[in-house]
């Protein structure tokens, strides 16, 4: 069904409550493993038409952040979530604590199991208003963000629209543009700050209530890290501060020269040529029938989920004011169907909406047939990696997208990749120290954020911008607000696709084949990157070849 003719209407709360109190009573008094499986497929049911109707809501609300009745939608679905997910959590313990659950493991999987204790650790019925107030001060965010108007250039604009200014190959167009973003963010700033105090003492209560000293064991539990933990996480950013920041330096030391200027500045640090950086030709409806004959070609897999995807019109791609900032892939249960959302703005980044979130998308196509929903469930660092690997796959037919420019974006795909593993990490240590410090005010979370750019970003020069140079650019990193500990999962993947990348530049069909095998299973982060011949990013040692590998393609670039 075309995603527009989805008919929506509002969940009957009540009604599905019941219907989950009952199922669970049922889960709880089961027989034998056949009985308890039995309820499950029912509990199926009942989670999917639930799951479905909140999404689609959501999506719709995010097409336009101003429209009066997803917005009341949105706040009801704020309100009613957490009890909702309370509910949820008394299913899973019926589950987990059964009798029956080494049936239930053959069924669903041990990983499972481990996702219904992290969710179990994650939720207290004495933390639901809590945790309704969270989804107020997220959203409010998040509409904060959509609703930016920057008089620029003769229009007024959001900040999405704003991009291609600030990456203009005119270097006082660039010097402007940043000038007018940056002057939109000091208007905000008291109303910016304002909301993640709320949030952190927000979550600080939650953790307490739920026995933890501070939010970090609570926000990983959130994050259902299955198969590492935070010391794990932190010798990881070690390593990058050891290891990889100095590659990354030596990129912005290529950038500066290839650019001719004698020191970076904060307003050159997304140019990579003098000439501007490559940008798509054709229009956004042309990049979207480009991407479909890219993947008909790819593979038999991807022809079939890319004509789907678009038959089904389930991309919302289109930059517009009142939309939602940013771009992500989620799925509707019961129509099999991935949907993308995204905001095409004339810049590269409109092509890896083609490549990137066509990542996440074709791996829930497919692990989506699988009729055990347990057997689709993957972390989200597994799920980057399924769609930063896609990137790399893709770059055969980047000359499609890029004509005679797909050399130089070649390059900057390989640099930008490289040159952001170091923020990435700095954004997960951020927010370890602030949650390990709830009390500091935000001139000190600001001073906080300096003091690790002078580690991970030695380059860096704010120039006395009123805002950036203060502390600020974490402010307009949506998941610091919106998802806390979620961002070195990007770091974690992109790692992870170096490797695909330097598999396929040796031979392609045998990584092509790892990662479709990849991208249909679930379960343990570490052990899956093992099964599909991946290196595990939390050894000691992994970085050094892996840098070397990267230096070479550098070489070549």
């Amino acid at each position: 069904m075309k995603f527009q003719n989805i008919p929506y209407e509002r969940l009957d709360f009540e009604a599905v409550c019941s219907g989950l109190k009952e199922i669970t009573e049922r889960a709880k008094n089961a027989e034998n493993g056949e009985a308890l499986w039995a309820v499950h497929q029912e509990y199926y049911e009942l989670f999917k038409k639930a799951a479905d109707t909140m999404t689609l809501a959501a999506i719709r609300h995010d097409c336009n952040t101003a429209d009066e009745f997803y917005n009341a939608e949105k706040d009801y679905y704020d309100e009613v979530g957490p009890e909702f997910e309370n509910l949820l959590n008394h299913y899973r313990m019926a589950l987990y604590h059964s009798p029956h659950r080494a049936y239930m493991e053959e069924k669903i999987g041990k990983a499972a199991f481990v996702s219904m204790e992290n969710a179990i650790k994650s939720m207290d019925e004495k933390i639901i208003g809590l945790m309704q107030e969270q989804n107020v001060l997220t959203t409010e965010y998040a509409k904060l963000i959509a609703s930016a108007k920057i008089a620029f250039d003769g229009e007024e604009r959001n900040l999405s629209q704003m991009r291609p200014f600030l990456t203009s190959c005119d270097r006082e167009v660039r010097k402007e543009a940043w000038k007018a973003y940056s002057a939109w963010f000091c208007s905000k700033a008291e109303k910016l700050d304002e909301l993640f105090d709320k949030l952190v003492a927000n979550r600080t209560q939650q953790a307490k209530e739920m026995g933890h000293e501070n939010y970090i064991p609570l926000g990983y539990y959130r994050m259902n890290r299955n198969s590492y933990s935070s010391k794990d996480v932190a010798n990881f950013r070690r390593q990058v501060k050891e290891v990889w920041v100095p590659l990354a330096e030596k990129v912005h030391e290529r950038r500066r020269q290839r650019l001719g200027l004698e020191k970076l500045s904060y307003i050159d640090n997304d140019m990579y040529f003098v000439n501007g950086n490559p940008a798509p030709t054709g229009t956004p409806e042309e990049i979207l029938k480009t991407g479909q004959m890219l993947y008909s070609e790819l593979s038999q897999e991807t022809r079939e989920f890319m004509d789907f995807m678009m038959e089904n019109e389930l991309f919302d791609v289109f930059g517009r004011k009142n939309k939602r900032q940013g771009g992500y892939m989620t799925y509707l249960f019961n129509y099999g169907s991935p949907f993308i959302f995204a905001n095409f703005n004339g810049t590269a980044g409109d092509v890896d909406v083609i490549t990137h979130e066509c990542g996440h998308a074709f791996q829930g196509y497919l692990s989506g047939k699988d009729p055990i929903m347990e057997h689709a469930e993957v972390t989200m660092e597994t799920a980057e990696v399924h769609s930063m690997s896609m990137e790399f796959f893709t770059d055969p037919w980047m000359k499609h997208f890029f004509g005679d420019r797909s050399d130089d974006f070649l390059s900057m795909q390989l640099e930008d990749a490289i040159c952001f593993i170091p923020y990435g990490t700095m954004v997960d240590e951020f927010q370890h120290i602030i949650y390990e410090n709830p009390q500091l005010t935000p001139q000190e979370r600001r001073q906080v954020w300096t003091d690790l750019e002078k580690v991970y970003k030695p380059h860096l020069d704010y120039e006395n911008d009123p805002f950036f140079s203060k502390g600020g650019f974490w402010q307009k990193q949506a998941h610091i607000y919106d998802m806390p500990f979620y961002y070195i999962d990007y770091v974690l993947a992109q790692t992870c696709a170096f490797q695909y990348k330097a598999w396929m530049d040796e031979n392609y069909k045998e990584a092509w084949e790892s990662y479709l095998e990849f991208c249909r299973q679930g379960g343990f982060f570490t052990e899956l990157i093992k099964k599909a011949g991946l290196k595990n990013p939390f050894e000691d040692g992994y970085f050094e070849e892996l840098v070397q590998k990267l230096e070479k393609m550098l070489e070549m670039a």
